[in-house]
């Protein structure tokens, strides 16, 4: 399962976006990704944007240290998170 690589004092995360899901969670690993199901729509980033903030609530940091780096217009993501530790994404993939 390789969700999760330490990049320069950061951690990339290999996720798979749910949008227009009833609820907003994290979990489980799907396709070697985390899914990420979020209540918003894919349009405008809106989808984006909650994904980073969902990962920002669930690791303890800033939404600021939370940037997607691929996949901007996919549901297929790679999210760069700043200020978290691999472990803690790992514990949210379960």
């Amino acid at each position: 399962m390789t969700v999760v690589r330490e990049d320069a004092g950061a951690v990339l995360v290999d996720v798979l976006v749910q949008p227009r899901a009833a609820r907003a969670r994290l979990g489980p690993v799907r396709q070697d990704r985390l899914v990420v199901a979020v209540t918003a729509p894919p349009v405008d980033g809106e989808a984006n944007r909650a994904v980073v903030e969902a990962l920002a609530r669930a690791l303890g940091v800033p939404k600021t240290s939370v940037e997607v780096v691929r996949g901007d217009t996919s549901r297929r993501k790679t999210v760069r998170v700043r200020g978290a530790t691999r472990a803690a994404v790992e514990a949210l993939a379960g």
